[in-house]
């Protein structure tokens, strides 16, 4: 961005920012110019914080009007780099619209501004005898959460980020204020915009108010540790306990290698085999039921060992080791960069999938291990690479285009819910056909100037984006 015209766009915010509310600090740029992703950063010209609605409706008029690319900004934890702003512009970071606008307890609903973390959410819905299901690992904002259709472990159960979402208050690019829902549990009014905003990864406006379905705190929940002498027979007791009909609320699968990574990072004891981590929700006399049916599912699929946890702590710990894996990882490999990859398959190819990424991580030489969301076909290899050694991080991006092109060839998709960003813009003509042509006419209806996260998601060009 040019000097004078940097100058002129300062200039325009502070007509409606506070100085509090605009940097230009270099630290705090290049803060904004990065995720936890492996993608070079990129700073961004400008980094804004606004706290209401119609400050963000200004940002998106004085970007419109300079040409100027918007980046909207949770917390930086997304793993594609959706918020690295490679053509520079204004970030717009949602930190400071941050409240728990509304607790619905009746209707089970809650409006929040965007910036709300999830840990933040639970922690004032427990108030209330409520929770928020979707549970993608990092203390997300659930502003990112609906920008990349998040999941995670309870997907399995109660669904994705998109069955969460009632209605949004979205800005879109000329600076227009809309909601896209309702409050209602259904409707056959109108297109269904929910679902066409959440996973846009703000390439089509930005959220600034959001209505969340929550559920009760289950009355009973208990836990399980399941280890196998492979993975797929690990991943063949999920696939039987699902066929079941057990009301399974998380499923994770951990290989060998990840197992030794929990034991080392979190000083646990836990066999070192293939294993499965495991919880249901509901009434005690129901569960009791249905873990004893599971039991002998797995016990028919070679279970080496199980174990069961009731209590708070102890489930916490273990679902702790789930969530630090990653961290686990990074702490294992000191100076190296890691790869999450995140492809997602019809469940009955996913046996075969986990056996395929194994095989091709030994076979390129790559240090890592497979873990995943394996009750709804989704599963991540996490590689470690050295960013420097170029043939290391050559032979990361061949593992990565094996696993995606084995998943597309059976009916799966590329990003199960890290979402396209920058690392699966290559994928996107091979997954979705003709059906990308429909994707980016959307993107021009709602953003002739390319504007909105260039770059990101659904990918055009115009002669208006800036370079």
């Amino acid at each position: 961005m040019a000097i004078l015209q940097q100058e002129k766009i300062l200039h325009n915010l502070a007509e409606f920012l506070t100085s509090e509310q605009i940097s230009v600090n270099e630290t705090i740029k290049e803060l904004h110019g990065r995720d936890e992703s492996y993608h070079a950063m990129q700073l961004p010209d400008i980094v804004v914080f606004p706290e209401t609605a119609e400050q963000v409706s200004s940002i998106m008029k004085l970007s419109q009007q300079h040409a100027i690319p918007i980046i909207p900004f949770g917390l930086g934890s997304s793993l594609e780099g959706h918020v690295i702003p490679e053509q520079g512009g204004i970030t717009i970071d949602f930190s400071l619209m941050n409240k728990v606008l509304h607790v619905d307890a009746e209707d089970f609903l809650v409006t929040v501004q965007p910036g709300v973390t999830r840990t933040q959410l639970n922690k004032e819905l427990k108030k209330h005898g409520l929770f928020f299901t979707v549970d993608p690992g990092a203390d997300a904002t659930l502003g990112g959460m609906a920008a990349t259709n998040a999941s995670g472990t309870t997907s399995v159960k109660y669904g994705v980020m998109r069955d969460q979402v009632r209605d949004l208050e979205v800005v879109t690019a000329d600076g227009t204020i809309i909601h896209t829902g309702n409050k209602a549990a259904k409707s056959s009014s109108g297109l269904h915009l929910n679902g066409l905003f959440v996973g846009s990864e703000g390439t089509l406006g930005c959220f600034t108010e959001m209505t969340l379905k929550v559920y009760g705190i289950p009355e009973f929940v208990t836990a399980a540790r399941a280890s196998f002498p492979t993975v797929k027979d690990a991943v063949e007791a999920v696939v039987s306990i699902l066929q079941a009909g057990i009301p399974i609320a998380r499923v994770e699968l951990v290989d060998e290698q990840s197992m030794k990574q929990v034991n080392e990072y979190n000083d646990t004891a836990y066999l070192e085999k293939p294993t499965l981590f495991l919880e249901f929700h509901g009434n005690e006399a129901g569960l009791k039921q249905d873990v004893e049916f599971m039991e002998e599912i797995v016990q028919g699929h070679a279970c080496e060992e199980i174990a069961f946890e009731t209590d708070t702590a102890a489930r916490n710990q273990l679902w702790e080791a789930r969530h630090t894996l990653a961290y686990a990882y990074i702490h294992g490999y000191p100076g190296k960069k890691m790869m999450v990859t995140d492809v997602c398959l019809p469940i009955s190819e996913l046996a075969g999938a986990v056996g395929h990424a194994r095989e091709n991580l030994q076979a390129l030489g790559l240090p890592g291990g497979i873990v995943g969301h394996v009750g709804d076909g989704n599963f991540h290899a996490l590689i470690m690479m050295n960013m420097e050694d170029t043939d290391e991080v050559a032979r990361a991006q061949e593992f990565n285009e094996r696993i995606v092109e084995y998943a597309l060839e059976r009916g799966g998709t590329c990003t199960g819910e890290h979402g396209v960003g920058l690392g699966k813009q290559k994928y996107q003509r091979q997954e979705h056909g003709a059906a990308l042509d429909v994707m980016e006419k959307i993107k021009r209806a709602l953003d002739p100037h390319n504007l909105l996260n260039p770059g990101k998601n659904i990918k055009v060009e115009t002669k208006e984006t800036m370079k």
